[in-house]
């Protein structure tokens, strides 16, 4: 009987999770130019968010911050997260995990005033520029939680064992190091490209100049009237989000198989 229950409250946190987003995606098909009802099937909807430059546009702006942000985060992550791992003293240790996670643990709107009150300060205008160290800025935390635990599960020994071999330390660093933490990489990587697709509140604070992405465009048109553009917008964007999804997948189970592949070999 728990079980069932188990069950049965796992389907409906689901259900609440997803009617939202199958609700946008149905009525993004629909005739109509409201959600009030709907008025049979046409893909008229998608042919106009494909028709809007200005649109596209702003999705290629959205998806540039997102993959620039999200390479340069997860670089500077990884190499932050090696230096707290190599760290000694405890005290220094903890204080620059505290450090690491102000950002997380921040109000959105909080961030988003702090970068505007610098770009101002700082005279540097308002842009593309401004998103995208805004982004890197409240990612490389995401990346840093994502890499530590892969680090801390790290054996010594296995590093000793191959400075025993010989190996120099770009070899210790590219041979053995990044290869163990590369699925704390790959999440960290995934996260931070979630986190930048995902933003409102942040890039809000800190767009200009013509400048905008899709949290930011959604919102300024909802305002104006619902549009079932946005609809079509919103399935298409799911879709993309259900191959980022597959994709880390994949690439886990790849993962997996080589490291059995090589286990079987080496037994």
């Amino acid at each position: 009987m728990s079980k069932k229950l188990a069950n049965g409250y796992l389907i409906l946190v689901f259900a609440v999770l997803y009617a939202p987003i199958v609700f946008l995606i149905v009525y993004s098909f629909s005739q109509g130019e409201t959600m009030t009802n709907y008025h049979g099937f046409t893909w008229r909807h998608y042919q106009t968010l494909f028709s809007d430059a200005r649109m596209l546009a702003i999705v290629a702006n959205t998806l540039l911050v997102a993959l620039l942000s999200s390479l340069i985060a997860t670089l500077i992550g990884t190499l932050g997260a090696l230096g707290i791992n190599r760290t000694t003293k405890r005290v220094t240790r903890e204080s620059l995990l505290t450090l690491n996670n102000v950002l997380m643990v921040s109000p959105d709107v909080i961030i988003g005033a702090s970068f505007l009150i610098f770009f101002t300060m700082l005279k540097i205008p308002l842009g593309f520029g401004s998103v995208l160290m805004s982004h890197i800025a409240f990612e490389i935390p995401i990346v840093v939680l994502m890499v530590l635990p892969r680090l801390r599960e790290m054996s010594s020994s296995m590093l000793d064992a191959a400075e025993d071999l010989g190996a120099t330390t770009r070899q210790l660093l590219t041979q053995v190091i990044v290869p163990f933490i590369s699925p704390g990489i790959f999440a960290g990587f995934f996260m931070a490209l979630t986190y930048s697709l995902d933003d409102f509140a942040v890039t809000f604070f800190v767009t200009g100049n013509g400048f905008s992405t899709l949290s930011v465009e959604i919102y300024s048109r909802a305002r104006q009237g619902i549009n079932l553009e946005i609809n079509a917008l919103s399935g298409v964007m799911f879709l993309f989000s259900l191959l980022l999804v597959g994709g880390y997948y994949w690439i886990q189970q790849a993962s997996q198989k080589r490291k059995h592949r090589k286990r079987e070999v080496a037994s």
